[in-house]
């Protein structure tokens, strides 16, 4: 694989509209070093859509430059937030891929380093505005599930740490918190998602058919019910660009063999029954949540990519739940509701999210990692 062309601004400067909110503690505060040591760099050609204000509104703010406080009066809790990393940039290991949100770089012949970033996408585009402290917190619980449901299925989780594969310090604190030692599997071509409650593109189907993945629902159910029991409802994996596509069991049994695909639809329903028990205690209903697989040498099947994160759940606040409603949500769903209501097609480039949807989503990405895991990040 060629390496990508890099580029670096000749005068890495952070331009920011003024306005009373996170990013404008930035505004022209120019950086002096490489985003090697880290500072800044991008892709040449990796994320269509970003030009002008966006290209540079996007780099990112050292750590060692301390973090930043939305101001807005709308969100009077003091919220730290770490700059947002929108890309990686590891120059002591090979790039393998870069996906919607995670950068992934070779180790060895059996482990790899994934970088999650605070990328977002949505609707399979990946948007030209970073969430600050997203990649902390889909580290941050999807570890947290990891341990919990391991009883269930193992993970993909290595012993290697961190100060092993990344010796130099500055290198490591460039993604300290946002990095993950794994162990290299073979993907499979599904992803196995779980529904409790009817919502997104289920109540789409659900309204147009009265069936989701083939799976014949009961009449008159409203937006956001509580299905009878949860339900297994696949969709293939697409590439950066192109839509996943909602699939019934039997095209997974194609895919997988029948075998396989029983145990991933069985394995999915067991993680979700667990997560969804234990979440409730904590006043967040799990919605619905995407797991992905893969297996190792002896082919056993493993839990890989992330687990039951903001990014692949939808999770709402059991106190304010209420069907017939979207309900109000701990996850990426706030900014999906954002982009419903613009005049976009759903292809590159998206809309500029707005400072204050940023704030206020990172606010929710950090409410949901400390009711899940008890940790308060600093």
């Amino acid at each position: 694989m060629p390496h990508p062309v890099v580029e670096t601004p000749a005068y890495p400067l952070f331009i920011v509209p003024a306005a009373d909110n996170a990013w404008n503690m930035l505004r022209f505060m120019s950086i002096g070093h490489s985003r090697r040591q880290p500072g800044f760099q991008r892709l040449k050609g990796q994320w269509p859509g970003l030009s002008g204000l966006d290209k540079d509104r996007h780099l990112r703010l050292p750590r060692s430059h301390g973090t930043i406080t939305p101001s807005s009066r709308k969100h009077k809790q003091n919220l730290t937030m770490a700059a947002p990393l929108y890309e990686s940039s590891l120059t002591s290991l090979n790039l393998i891929n870069r996906g919607k949100v995670r950068d992934i770089y070779d180790i060895d012949d059996q482990h790899m380093l994934i970088v999650t970033t605070d990328r977002l996408s949505a609707f399979d585009v990946i948007m030209s505005t970073p969430i600050p402290d997203k990649g902390r917190v889909l580290t941050t619980v999807s570890n947290f599930w990891f341990d919990y449901l391991s009883d269930i299925v193992p993970n993909h989780l290595a012993s290697r740490t961190l100060e092993d594969v990344l010796p130099d310090a500055a290198e490591r604190a460039s993604v300290e918190g946002q990095a993950t030692v794994v162990r290299k599997l073979r993907p499979l071509p599904v992803e196995a998602i779980v529904r409790g409650y009817i919502i997104g593109s289920g109540w789409k189907d659900y309204q147009a058919t009265g069936s989701i993945c083939g799976i014949r629902l009961p009449p008159g159910l409203r937006l956001a019910d509580k299905l009878e029991q949860a339900i297994y409802t696949p969709s293939t994996k697409a590439d950066i660009g192109d839509h996943d596509e909602n699939v019934d069991f039997e095209t997974t049994v194609k895919l997988l063999g029948r075998e396989r695909a029983e145990q991933v639809r069985d394995v999915s329903l067991k993680l979700y029954a667990k997560a969804r028990d234990y979440a409730a205690e904590r006043g967040i209903i799990i919605a619905d949540t995407k797991f992905e697989f893969g297996l190792d040498d002896n082919d056993q099947l493993v839990l890989i990519d992330e687990a039951l994160t903001p990014d692949s759940s939808r999770f709402w606040p059991a106190e304010s739940y209420a069907p017939g409603t979207s309900p109000e949500s701990y996850d990426k769903q706030y900014i999906r509701d954002w982009l419903e209501a613009q005049d976009w097609d759903k292809t590159p480039p998206a809309p500029t999210i707005p400072d204050e949807i940023i704030a206020r989503t990172t606010e929710k990405y950090r409410e949901a990692c400390r009711k899940l895991t008890g940790q308060e990040l600093d």
